[in-house]
């Protein structure tokens, strides 16, 4: 099978979008198909990895304003020359909201079946930074959605926001973890002595550092006695939180074995952004044997089980953070079995089960589009 993945992002970039297309691309190339990737270029001087799994076009892209890191495709003419070129038997919009609308319009233009990905709460970030907008956002949303053959969306509340604003054909496709990678013997004293060197219980958060992730919530958190709060990532919210946690540690940007390294050496990992479509790191965390705090919204509903693998806090209550953290802190036994309930929950959650759903889908896809042959 031939496909095109038109993505808003791509490594080098590091976020949730990127990550998923790189997995995405990997498995279809391991089960033998031919993908051809279409991204924004990244920032000059971030250079992309030539070891990919499949070749790349870069559209010429800017910064966004006010979110450098983020990059947004301009018009251009390598979209549509992509999909000519390379005789797509499918389209996988992953994300699609600039780059990926146009490739959804140029697939219809050429007749060619389109599996949307949805990615991002778009709504939840217009009412984050415009204190407005969440209708329009939804608008373009489902514009852009409407048109694809099957939206697959990676959570049940996802799915279920989806439908109840009028986007049809929407499936369930959740996200893999490398159980390889991350994993509980990981585990390093020495950088455990580095990062909290009296001994202290180490909290950790993972993740883009900017307004929609709230990890503000984490003051209360370091407050508590005996326990170091760990910030990995970088973002435009970096200074102000720096301030806002002192005695945190900010490790910056890690990924990797060196990140898998991190989520393991946690005792608790928190994670506060109440706008996440799925979560990667709470998945991450737990196939690192970490217990897990996090929003009872969105995509942690479906992967924090409250009482067994973490708990669930109201989204944006910084005192039930707080409170939740500090009933771990206070009883090893229960984070010890959290953390191992957590790892069994994700084992079956690789890379590779969760490509084939995709090809299950695409073949759906596909089915449908044959013409029906009379008898």
């Amino acid at each position: 099978m031939r496909v095109v993945i038109v993505t808003e992002s791509f490594p080098p970039d590091v976020n949730g979008v990127a990550h998923c297309a790189l997995q995405t691309a990997r498995h279809l190339v391991d089960r033998g198909h031919l993908p051809l990737v279409v991204a924004p270029a990244p920032a000059p001087g971030n250079k992309p990895d030539a070891s990919g799994p499949c070749p790349v076009v870069h559209v010429p892209s800017l910064p966004l304003p006010g979110y450098p890191q983020v990059r947004v495709a301009l018009p251009s003419r390598r979209l549509a020359a992509a999909l000519l070129g390379h005789r797509p038997d499918i389209v996988h919009l992953a994300g699609p909201f600039v780059l990926g609308a146009r490739g959804m319009a140029a697939a219809a233009r050429l007749g060619l079946p389109a599996v949307a990905v949805y990615q991002t709460d778009l709504a939840g970030y217009a009412r984050t930074y415009l204190g407005a907008g969440e209708a329009a956002a939804w608008r373009r949303i489902r514009s852009v959605h409407a048109a694809a053959d099957l939206t697959l969306a990676p959570s049940t509340a996802a799915r279920d926001d989806l439908e109840a604003h009028g986007v049809p054909r929407v499936g369930l496709w959740p996200r893999g973890v490398d159980t390889v990678r991350f994993r509980p013997d990981r585990r390093d004293e020495d950088l455990r002595r580095a990062l909290a060197p009296n001994g202290e219980l180490i909290v950790g958060y993972v993740g883009r550092l900017a307004p929609e992730k709230q990890v503000e919530l984490l003051a209360g958190v370091r407050a508590l006695p005996g326990v170091r709060v760990v910030v990995v990532g970088d973002g435009p919210s970096r200074p102000g939180l720096e301030v806002a946690l002192p005695g945190a540690v900010f490790l910056g940007r890690r990924t990797g074995d060196d990140l898998a390294r991190i989520f393991a050496s946690l005792d608790v990992f928190v994670h506060t952004g109440p706008f996440e479509t799925f979560c990667q790191t709470v998945q991450e965390a737990m196939a690192g044997g970490v217990p897990v705090v996090a929003p009872a919204a969105g995509g942690p509903l479906d992967l924090v089980d409250h009482g067994r693998t973490g708990l669930l806090v109201p989204p944006g209550d910084a005192s039930a953070v707080r409170d939740a953290v500090a009933s771990l802190a206070a009883d090893p036994a229960l984070r010890a079995a959290y953390g191992s309930a957590g790892r069994r929950s994700v084992e079956g959650r690789t890379w590779a089960a969760v490509g084939d759903r995709l090809l299950g889908h695409y073949a759906d896809v596909l089915g449908a589009r044959q013409p029906v042959v009379a008898a």
